[in-house]
């Protein structure tokens, strides 16, 4: 019924007519009759896992959403997985009297929430935009080097080490530590780190896993490692080398220079300074919500596949194979369609 609804208003709109009729043509049957592909509705969607328990809003602490939070995952005790609604997710790293520091069980249970969120289709159905953000004062101020001494140096080595981890798949490519900030990069879905207090160090690099990110001014960052005797090594000579440039990544690695997010924008570390980077999330996955959930996908995919290493030739190829995927799909018939007043529902992927 939507389907000839629309092509009736496609035919007294004769350029829209002309932009969609192969769209039109290829159209899959109504929502109701696919129920294994549901709507995205605008309602809150609560999440069923073994694992929730229902819970309060908590109260107001540095840059929690405001924003009813009636569903919650707790993962060893370090991170949180909360509904915002609308198929907005906020993962919180929940260890605010150790400033959200890296511990060997808040790298496992952050590698475990980005795993979580990628393969738990029961999680990740409606699943349209994640928040990043940190509870207390501090985003994340990095390792936890006295935690992972007491843990046993040899043992908690070869946890972060080993490769694959596991989080990734059988053939995932990073190893603990990289994977909690390599494997954001790996979900079809824009994240968004919100950074205050403190971000260093591993809490850094998982901010730059991020597509984007929303600091305070006064947020300090800083690129800790060489403090300490060692290199970024969590992915950094990845995402580094997407935002800054080669004597930007090699200054802030050597010399472990605290900045503060203004330096950070300017340098491209930071998307935007904000006085509530919280409520800029919010605004933005709110944007991205309207837009075709296909499209985002592979808009992401697009730019991490093509931005950096591949020639001319990989990316133009790149374009058109994703775009292929989506002319004559649903989702992209119902986002063109919303040009003209025509509201269709997005399906889920």
């Amino acid at each position: 019924m939507a389907g000839r609804m629309m092509l009736k208003h496609c035919r007294r709109r004769h350029c829209f007519r002309q932009a969609l009729h192969a769209t039109c043509a290829h159209l899959c049957p109504p929502p109701t009759a696919n129920p294994s592909l549901p709507m995205y509705y605008t309602r809150h969607q609560s999440f069923h896992h073994t694992s929730f328990h229902n819970t309060d809003a908590s109260p107001s602490q540095s840059y929690e959403p405001k924003h009813p939070t009636n569903v919650r995952i707790s993962i060893k005790d370090n991170v949180k997985i909360k509904s915002l609604g609308q198929g907005i997710v906020n993962v919180v790293l929940s260890r605010p009297n150790k400033l959200n520091s890296l511990c060997i069980p808040m790298f496992e249970a952050i590698a475990e929430a980005a795993s979580m969120l990628k393969n738990d289709r029961e999680l990740n159905k409606d699943l349209r935009v994640i928040i990043i953000s940190g509870e207390g004062r501090a985003f994340c101020s990095g390792l936890d080097a006295k935690g992972v001494a007491l843990s046993g140096p040899k043992s908690s080595l070869n946890k972060l080490l080993k490769r694959p981890s596991g989080y990734g798949g059988d053939d995932g490519p990073g190893n603990l530590a990289q994977d909690i900030c390599y494997l954001w990069r790996k979900l079809p879905v824009p994240v968004i780190a919100v950074l205050h207090g403190y971000c260093f160090g591993g809490g850094l690099q998982i901010a730059l896993g991020a597509d984007f990110r929303f600091a305070t001014p006064d947020c300090k960052l800083s690129i800790m490692e060489s403090r300490w005797g060692l290199i970024p090594d969590m992915s950094a000579s990845i995402v580094l080398r997407e935002l800054v440039r080669i004597d930007v990544a090699k200054e802030l690695t050597m010399t472990g220079r605290i900045i503060d997010a203004v330096e950070a924008e300017s340098l491209g570390l930071v998307t935007r300074c904000v006085d509530d980077p919280m409520e800029e999330a919010m605004k933005v996955a709110r944007e991205v919500i309207g837009r075709s959930p296909d499209s985002v996908a592979a808009s992401k995919e697009l730019f991490q596949t093509a931005w950096m290493e591949a020639d001319d030739a990989t990316c133009l190829e790149k374009e058109t194979t994703l775009q292929l995927k989506l002319i004559g799909t649903w989702n992209q018939a119902a986002a063109a369609g919303r040009q003209f007043g025509i509201n269709l529902p997005y399906w889920n992927r």
